[in-house]
């Protein structure tokens, strides 16, 4: 799902290419896109763009005569930036923006199609999109503390809330503990305000780091890859490869279609944090420790081995 720093790229782009240009039209491929019926869609139409936001992960096209348009991508949205009138794509186009400047299409390679549209008509009712979140890149460590500390849950599920934090998912949230060292199933009253500090500045400069990657990697033209799984990234997406810091094995926790990743050894002073459905179905024989996991895979490649060994013996 894109976050905060794809999302802003995504409007940063998009302001260069429709601010001050007229909408001509809105063709859907896909009608539930539309979740919204008054006021109809057709009366965006014909407005100009007069400016675009983020709320969160949604992004929002200011219209003329006070209307929103606002578009939440989930998990497999995206947009492409094409000629003027481009064709929908067959099976993953949702929607065409056509502008005078060109076309924006929206697809959604996935058969769960979650993304969205709204049309609204003024300023309360777009607030209503608001989750209530601070924004990361922009509260202090007084207002950053306030939110973290405002619930006692995991920091994983804490700095992915929209009600306490805005932009931030699964993806950035990862790579932020990683920066911070913390483990993602540390409760946010057990932490100290060293660690409150050294969460905040992680949070901010893991957001500023990938803002300045993917403004450069698009800079002059419209991003084109956007993806959760990045080159570059320490632990989302890299599930057994190296840490980049103590090159230990990166594990993760599955639950869903989420997934936690992480450094035993960075993290969690290398206790293997329980994934649901493995330790149910291991019980006992689940490793608690990075040193135990890598003995027993230590043992079941020499088991595997062995047999070969034997047959090596015998010729």
């Amino acid at each position: 799902m894109p976050e905060l720093p794809d999302v802003v790229v995504y409007i940063e782009r998009l302001a260069e290419r429709v601010e001050g240009r007229r909408l001509e039209r809105v063709r859907l491929a896909t009608p539930f896109l539309l979740r919204t019926v008054d006021p109809p869609l057709s009366e965006a139409c014909g407005k100009k763009v007069l400016g675009l936001r983020r709320i969160g992960k949604r992004i929002v096209f200011g219209l003329e005569a006070g209307l929103f348009l606002v578009v939440h991508l989930m998990i497999a949205g995206r947009f492409r930036w094409q000629e003027r009138g481009a064709k929908i794509p067959g099976k993953i186009g949702s929607a065409a923006f056509d502008f005078e400047s060109g076309t924006l299409l929206l697809t959604e390679a996935s058969t769960r199609k979650r993304a969205s549209l709204h049309c609204v008509r003024g300023d309360a009712a777009l607030a209503e999109f608001a989750r209530g979140g601070v924004e990361p890149l922009d509260a202090g460590l007084d207002e950053f503390r306030a939110a973290l500390l405002a619930e006692n849950r995991t920091l994983k599920r804490a700095l992915t809330d929209p009600r306490l934090f805005s932009g931030i998912g699964n993806a950035y949230s990862d790579e932020i503990l990683f920066s911070a060292g913390l483990s993602p199933v540390q409760r946010t009253h057990q932490l100290d305000a060293e660690q409150v500090e050294r969460l905040f500045l992680a949070t901010r400069s893991t957001l500023e780091l990938w803002l300045d990657r993917l403004r450069e990697e698009s800079r002059g033209a419209f991003p084109e890859k956007v993806t959760a799984f990045r080159q570059g990234m320490a632990v989302h997406g890299r599930y057994k490869k190296p840490c980049p810091v103590c090159a230990t094995p990166i594990q993760r926790i599955r639950h869903a279609d989420n997934e936690v990743n992480y450094c035993p050894r960075c993290q969690t002073g290398g206790k293997l944090l329980a994934d649901r459905g493995l330790s149910r179905l291991l019980h006992a024989d689940w490793p608690r420790s990075i040193e135990e996991l890598e003995e027993r895979r230590a043992e079941q490649r020499a088991a595997a081995s062995a047999p070969a060994r034997a047959r090596g013996k015998r010729r």
